[in-house]
């Protein structure tokens, strides 16, 4: 049998996307709405397999949909999609036990994989997503670095040469070596220096606070 879904988004266009892209791959969507609240009353009224929900909606957003259809004991798996590459909004989701996250740019090339991991119990979120998040993250071992390291740091993701950062901070050659080993016990890097500099590189944008 068909899976049966239903879908909610307060852009027509992106609505209307969406229905014709999983008729077409010969899913049974059942009905659509514009708003949270319209999304709800279909998802208590249909009980369907699946709910692929934007996350920013008039009256309810989809994970007050999602909050609800819990209380209600219903048991709709929900897909999120949307614009927004959030941390906050990734942790409440799958707080809320949601089974799908898409970024809306990736829907398309997405949907179709997400909803047959969601079929078999499984979690999907955009890799996209998740490399975001990932990013965003400030280790928690970078917050042990005293501001004098993080400059260094900062530096050597420029790629700068140790005697640049000395000249740059007015500090000697040797005190920037100091400084760098410290940088890779705290941070427990490997030895050689494409390690700190891959590291840096990857945490730049916390970095770029530091002056």
């Amino acid at each position: 049998m068909s899976t049966s879904i239903v879908i909610a988004d307060d852009h027509p266009l992106i609505l209307k996307g969406l229905k014709d892209f999983l008729i077409e791959k010969e899913f049974n969507v059942i009905a659509s709405a514009k708003n949270g609240k319209d999304a709800f009353a279909l998802i208590s009224a249909h009980q369907p397999d699946i709910a692929i929900l934007d996350i920013q909606m008039p009256f309810l957003t989809g994970l007050q949909v999602a909050e609800k259809c819990i209380d209600a004991n219903i048991d709709t798996k929900i897909i999120i999609i949307t614009f927004e590459k959030s941390e906050a909004i990734y942790n409440n989701a799958k707080s809320l036990g949601i089974y799908g996250y898409i970024l809306k740019e990736f829907a398309i090339a997405e949907l179709e994989y997400c909803i047959s991991c969601v079929l078999r119990e499984y979690h999907y979120f955009s890799p996209e997503l998740l490399e975001y998040i990932e990013i965003q993250k400030t280790p928690e071992a970078l917050k042990t670095l005293t501001d004098t390291e993080i400059k260094v740091l900062k530096r050597i993701a420029d790629n700068k040469t140790a005697k640049e950062i000395a000249s740059d901070l007015s500090i000697s050659d040797r005190t920037v070596e100091k400084h760098k080993s410290n940088i890779r016990t705290k941070l427990k890097l490997a030895s050689k220096a494409s390690s700190m500099v891959l590291f840096a590189q990857k945490h730049k944008s916390f970095l770029e606070k530091h002056k």
